[in-house]
C-alpha cells in the first residue's frame, strides 16, 4: 500500500517520543471503552421497559453479564442507577479525550518544532556545496511548508493508530452483543473501504505534484523579492507577475484536485453507512421484534463504530497524499548522503606563525574541472597578503577553504604546524573576520548588525568599530541613530553604507585574521581613500588577506599572490611583480592607463 511507505519512514521519528505515542493511544483506548461501556448501558435500561425478553438476553454472555450487574438493584431504583452509570461513563470518557487530546495537541507542537528545528539544522551545519547545488526556493519549502505537512502528517499517522485501536474496541463490544451480525457488517464495510480507496487512487500522484508547485512558488517568492530592483529597472513587472500567477495556479489546481479527490470519502463514507445501517434495522426487526433493545444498541454502538472508520479511511487518504512531502523533508533530515564540515579536537588560540597551503587541491564536483591546482603558499603571521587574479581564478575558492566552509580534495592546509581540519572548528573561526564582497545585512537595527561581530561588545566598542570603518558620521544621520533598523538585506542602505558597517562588524569582532573579498569595490575613491587609512591601522599586529580587483588597494601589501585558472603564477611583493612584467604587471598597468583617461 502506499500509505505504508509513509508508515515505515514515519515510524522511526516517533521513537524519539516513545512514552507519548502509547500514553496517547492508551488514553484513546480507554476513552473509546468506557463511551462503549456507557453505550452498551442502554440494554439494561431499554429492557427494563420491554417485557419477556430476560430469556433471549440472558442467553446472550455479554447481556447476560450487564444484567446481573444489576440484579440486586431494586426495581425503584434501577432506572436511576443505570442512568448514572451512563453518565459515569460519559463523563469519565470525556475527561480521557480531553487528556488524550491535550498531549496530543503537545506532541504534535513538539514533533513540529523539532522538524523545523532539524532542517534548520542542516542548513546551518551542511556544506556549502549541498547548499550550493540546491535551489534555494526548495530549501525555503522544506523548511517552512513540507516541515509543517510532514508534522500534518505524522499527527495523522498517530490518529490513525488510535482509530484502529478505538475500532478494535469497538468490534469486539459488537462481537459480544452479536457476532453474527458484526461479522456481516464487517464484511460491507470493508467493501466500503475498497470501494473509497479505489475513488481515491490518484491522490499519491497529486500530493508529489503538490510538493512540485509548492516549491516552484516558494522559487518565484524568493527570486522576486531578492531581485525586485533588476525586476523594476528593466521594467519586468508585468513578466514577473504573469510568471508568478502560473505557478500561483498550478498551485491552486493540484490542490483543488486534492481536495476535491480526498473530500470524496465522506459523502461516499456517510451514505453508505446510513444504507448500511437501515438495512440491518429493518431485515432484524422483520426476524424478530423483542430484540429491538439489542439491536438500538448494537445500531447505536456502529453509528459511533462509523465515524471512526470514514476517519480511518480518511487518515489513510492524508497519509497517502503526505508521503511525497514526508519524502522531501526525511531526505533532508538524512546525514547519510551528505557532506559535512566536522569539528576537530585541538583547541585554538594564537596564530604563532603563519598558514601554510602544501600541494592543494580542490574540486567542487567531480565532474568539473579543479578550481584550485597544486597551490603552496604561505600566508605569514602579522602581514597582509594580496591574493589577485582574474574573474573565476579560484581567488574567493582559497578563502573558502581557509575558513574552513570547504574541505580540501587532496594536500593539507597547516595552521602554525596542525592540519586545519584537526582543529576546533569554533575555535578557528572565532578569530577570523570577514568583510565579503557580497555584504548582507540582517532586517534590524544598525548597532545589532555590528554587534553580530561580537554579541558580547558594548555600545562604546561598537560606535569606536563605526567610526574606525568611517560609518559613524551617516549612521548618526539615520532616523533614529544606531537604532535605526535598516530593512531587508539592508535594502534601506547605500552599497557603500552596507559596505562600511559589514566593515565596522569585523572591527567590533577584533580578529586575529581578517579577509577583505572585494571590500572597497562599492566605495567611492573618497571613502575608499578613508577606508584605506582605516585598515592601515587595523591592519597592524593583525594577519590580513586581501582580494582586490582595484590593484590600488593592495600596493602596501607585504606579498602579492597572482592566481589565474586556479595555479599560482605569480608571487612576491609589488616592485619584483613589475618587474617580472607578467600578468600582474599587464593588469597593473592596465588599471592605471584607464585611470588617467
Amino acid at each position: 500500500m502506499k500509505e505504508a511507505k509513509a508508515i515505515k519512514i514515519l515510524l522511526p521519528f516517533l521513537k524519539i517520543y516513545f512514552w507519548a505515542v502509547p500514553a496517547i493511544v492508551t488514553l484513546g483506548v480507554l476513552s473509546s471503552f468506557f463511551e462503549g461501556l456507557g453505550i452498551s448501558l442502554f440494554i439494561p435500561l431499554l429492557q427494563s421497559f420491554v417485557q419477556d425478553n430476560s430469556t433471549s438476553a440472558n442467553s446472550i454472555f455479554f447481556l447476560g453479564f450487564l444484567n446481573k450487574i444489576f440484579v440486586d438493584v431494586s426495581a425503584n431504583h434501577r432506572l436511576i442507577i443505570i442512568a448514572l452509570c451512563i453518565l459515569g461513563s460519559i463523563i469519565l470518557k470525556n475527561c480521557l479525550f480531553y487528556s488524550n487530546s491535550i498531549l496530543f495537541a503537545w506532541l504534535n507542537s513538539q514533533i513540529g518544532h523539532r522538524l523545523r528545528s532539524g532542517i534548520f539544522n542542516q542548513l546551518l551545519t551542511v556544506s556549502y556545496s549541498f547548499l550550493e547545488g540546491n535551489d534555494s526556493g526548495k530549501l525555503i519549502n522544506t523548511l517552512a511548508s513540507e516541515t509543517w505537512r510532514t508534522g500534518q502528517a505524522i499527527s495523522t499517522l498517530v490518529s490513525l493508530i488510535i482509530t484502529v485501536c478505538t475500532i478494535t474496541v469497538y468490534v469486539i463490544l459488537l462481537l459480544l452483543i452479536s457476532w453474527k451480525l458484526t461479522l456481516a457488517v464487517s464484511v460491507l464495510m470493508v467493501l466500503i473501504s475498497l470501494s473509497i480507496q479505489f475513488v481515491t487512487r490518484q491522490v499519491k500522484t497529486l500530493g508529489e505534484q503538490a510538493v512540485e508547485a509548492n516549491s516552484a512558488l516558494a522559487h518565484r517568492m524568493w527570486e522576486g523579492l531578492a531581485g525586485m530592483k533588476v525586476i523594476r529597472s528593466f521594467g519586468r513587472e508585468t513578466y514577473e507577475q504573469e510568471r508568478f500567477d502560473t505557478v500561483s495556479q498550478k498551485v491552486i489546481k493540484t490542490f483543488f484536485e486534492l481536495d476535491t479527490i480526498s473530500g470524496t470519502v465522506q459523502p461516499i463514507s456517510e451514505v453508505l453507512s446510513a444504507i448500511l445501517l437501515l438495512c440491518i434495522l429493518v431485515f432484524v426487526l422483520l426476524q424478530d421484534r423483542n430484540s429491538l433493545p439489542t439491536l438500538l444498541t448494537f445500531i447505536f454502538i456502529l453509528y459511533r463504530l462509523q465515524p471512526q472508520v470514514k476517519q480511518l479511511d480518511s487518515a489513510r487518504v492524508s497519509l497517502t497524499a503526505l508521503t511525497s512531502a514526508v519524502q522531501d523533508v526525511m531526505y533532508f533530515l538524512d546525514r547519510s548522503d551528505k557532506s559535512y564540515i566536522y569539528s576537530g579536537h585541538i583547541p585554538f588560540t594564537t596564530l604563532k606563525q603563519g598558514i601554510y597551503f602544501e600541494s592543494v587541491n580542490f574540486c567542487y564536483n567531480i565532474h568539473e574541472p579543479p578550481a584550485l591546482q597544486d597551490i603552496s603558499i604561505c600566508i605569514p603571521r602579522n602581514k597582509t597578503t594580496a591574493i589577485v587574479g582574474p574573474s573565476g581564478a579560484g581567488k574567493t575558492t582559497l578563502i573558502g577553504l581557509i575558513c574552513r566552509f570547504y574541505d580540501v580534495t587532496s594536500g593539507e592546509i597547516y595552521i602554525d604546524n596542525c592540519p586545519l581540519r584537526e582543529l576546533n572548528l569554533t575555535d578557528w573561526r572565532n578569530q577570523i573576520a570577514i568583510v565579503s564582497q557580497d555584504v548582507y545585512m540582517f532586517s534590524t537595527t544598525v548597532l545589532e548588525n555590528i554587534a553580530y561581530g561580537r554579541l558580547d561588545a558594548t555600545e562604546k566598542e561598537i560606535i569606536e568599530a563605526a567610526k574606525l570603518a568611517n560609518a559613524h558620521e551617516f549612521i548618526m544621520q539615520l532616523p533614529h541613530g544606531y537604532e535605526t533598523r535598516v530593512g531587508d538585506r539592508g535594502v534601506r542602505l547605500s552599497g557603500g553604507q552596507r559596505q562600511r558597517i559589514a566593515l565596522a562588524r569585523a572591527i567590533v569582532r577584533n580578529p586575529q585574521i581578517l579577509i577583505l573579498d572585494e571590500a572597497t569595490n562599492a566605495l567611492d575613491s573618497i571613502s575608499e581613500h578613508l577606508i584605506q587609512e582605516a585598515l592601515n591601522t587595523l591592519s597592524q599586529n593583525r594577519t590580513v588577506i586581501v582580494i582586490a580587483h582595484r590593484l590600488s588597494t593592495i600596493e602596501q601589501a607585504d606579498q602579492i599572490i597572482v592566481l589565474n585558472q586556479g595555479r599560482i603564477i605569480e608571487q612576491g611583493h609589488l616592485q619584483q611583480l613589475l618587474e617580472q612584467d607578467g600578468l600582474f604587471a599587464q593588469l597593473y598597468h592596465l588599471q592605471h592607463r584607464n585611470a588617467h583617461t
